[in-house]
């Protein structure tokens, strides 16, 4: 309860501070000496140059329908050799984050349209049925003892005994309702932690580029005995995407840079969680070794935690697995696989596809490649892959929040 207050009172204090801005610049506007007030800027927007603002790039349109299969160019998906790709189930609008059950349910959460998808594998086809509608923000989801955890912008709900109640699920059990309901980076991306007892998500930073509340920026973990929530991580700008490493069982995570500084600056990053109470930087310090032209000043990156790798400029780094399976190759044990959904804010796009990164017995990162393009051509895209996901069998799931769908990649030798 109090830490509810707390997070209330942070809340409320920072409306109180925007009404009084918005009554002065009113006030301002008002004035007949005074000049007009400029128009706030869309938080996207926030950090960028007029020169930049000429560019006119702005965010890409939400996928918010599911291309007919017919429609779905998955001949265009090229993966190394002795992989293959294939339409694994569509019909999914702005199907994201995914979680599997242990009798094989696949959910899938969603950023736009507040569904939450189930998808039974009948074999030779798949099911796809709407469990949830409505929801707000119902990005990431976990499941536990047969309940599905779904996290909505503010708040963490449940649903029990669920998939014997597929086609009628029950009203959603509250979990968890006080966490901030900014839109900016609002949505979650969860993960059950290997021992069952937490739940991990991010909550992003409140705009691009801004020193946030102490509530914002953080990876953040839910206690389900205790329903306590306490920082792991600062200083994280917007991570979607989190994993357990198999054997050492820390969390790593990928992390969306900010925008605006230029075409290849700064990276997307992947950080591992060694310590609780790590910092990352944001919003002094980008990429591990990048102040910020406008927070920087006075701060050195020395004062922070380093990433393990920087991905690329604005790839949006989303969702990210261990690979676990037995399928593919040996030298794919304990890989991550990356779903990079691509860029909005660049010149020339870059990022549509799935890497693969390899790690030595150290955590040390020894190589990152492309393991799956063909989401973009040029300028053009027809799907953007948003989430990963290591099946029993150990084929790869890959979501799509723009064609609407799920594509399985399979090794045979």
């Amino acid at each position: 309860m109090q830490q509810r207050r707390f997070i209330r009172t942070l809340q409320n204090a920072a409306l109180t501070l925007g009404l009084g801005l918005a009554s002065a610049g009113a006030f301002a506007q008002a004035a007949p000496a005074a000049p007009a007030a400029a128009a706030i800027p869309p938080t996207w927007a926030q950090g960028r140059t007029p020169e930049q603002a000429a560019l006119n790039l702005t965010p890409n349109p939400p996928g918010m329908t599911a291309l007919p299969a017919s429609d779905i160019p998955t001949q265009n998906l090229k993966a190394p050799a002795g992989f293959k790709v294939e339409l694994w189930a569509t019909g999914m609008p702005n199907a994201r984050s995914m979680v599997q059950s242990p009798s094989g349910t696949l959910f899938v959460g969603t950023r736009f349209t507040g569904n939450v998808y189930a998808v039974i594998d009948k074999g030779d086809k798949r099911e796809v049925k709407t469990i949830a509608k409505g929801l707000h923000r119902p990005n990431g989801v976990a499941f536990k003892d047969g309940s599905l955890y779904v996290a909505e912008l503010s708040r963490i709900i449940r649903y029990d005994n669920i998939e014997a109640n597929l086609d009628n699920p029950p009203a959603p059990v509250v979990v968890f309702d006080a966490l901030p309901n900014d839109e900016a980076h609002g949505w979650k991306f969860m993960k059950l932690s290997p021992d069952g007892n937490y739940l991990y998500f991010q909550i992003g930073t409140p705009a691009n580029i801004v020193v946030q509340p102490v509530t914002h920026a953080t990876i953040v973990r839910l206690n389900l005995k205790t329903n306590k929530l306490e920082t792991m991580a600062h200083g994280v700008r917007n991570s979607v995407g989190m994993d357990f490493h198999p054997v050492t069982k820390e969390l790593w995570f990928t992390n969306n840079g900010r925008d605006w500084v230029n075409d290849d600056l700064p990276n997307d990053t992947l950080h591992r969680l060694t310590r609780k109470g790590m910092n990352f930087g944001y919003p002094f310090c980008h990429q591990g070794d990048l102040l910020d032209p406008d927070h920087g000043k006075g701060r050195t990156c020395d004062e922070f935690d380093k990433p393990v790798l920087k991905i690329g400029p604005h790839v949006a780094a989303l969702g990210m697995r261990f690979y676990t399976g037995k399928q593919f190759p040996a030298e794919y044990k304990n890989n991550i696989f990356i779903a990079e959904h691509g860029s909005w804010n660049r010149t020339k796009k870059t990022g549509y596809d799935v890497v693969r990164v390899v790690l030595d017995a150290k955590g040390n990162v020894t190589k990152k490649e492309v393991f799956i393009s063909g989401w973009a051509s040029g300028e053009d895209y027809f799907g953007r892959p948003a989430d990963v996901h290591v099946l029993k069998d150990g084929s790869l799931l890959v979501s799509d929040d723009v064609a609407g769908a799920i594509f399985r990649v399979t090794y045979a030798k």
